[in-house]
């Protein structure tokens, strides 16, 4: 598939990449101002990070995607998988 083919075809089910980046980076930029986020492993901000993405697709794209909520649910997961960041 070439590359043209590809973007359209994620345009279908993850919607305007401009929506996707102002939502996306609209959370990121709301959680990095709390004081908590300082206290974050860098384990638990990566997976904000993609939960933030997943859900920027989802407002731009279509909500019904099943895959983009079972993302989220994945990332979520992960920090405890790997003990909050205290195991390499």
């Amino acid at each position: 598939m070439k590359t043209n083919e590809l973007l359209d075809e994620r345009d279908k089910t993850h919607g305007s990449f401009i929506v996707n980046s102002r939502v996306s980076q609209g959370l990121k930029d709301v959680v990095r101002k709390e004081e908590g986020y300082k206290q974050l492993d860098l384990i638990h901000r990566e997976a904000l990070d993609h939960m933030f993405g997943k859900i920027g697709r989802i407002m731009a794209g279509q909500p019904e995607f099943d895959d983009h909520w079972d993302d989220i649910a994945g990332y979520a997961q992960l920090p405890k998988k790997f003990n909050h960041g205290k195991e390499s």
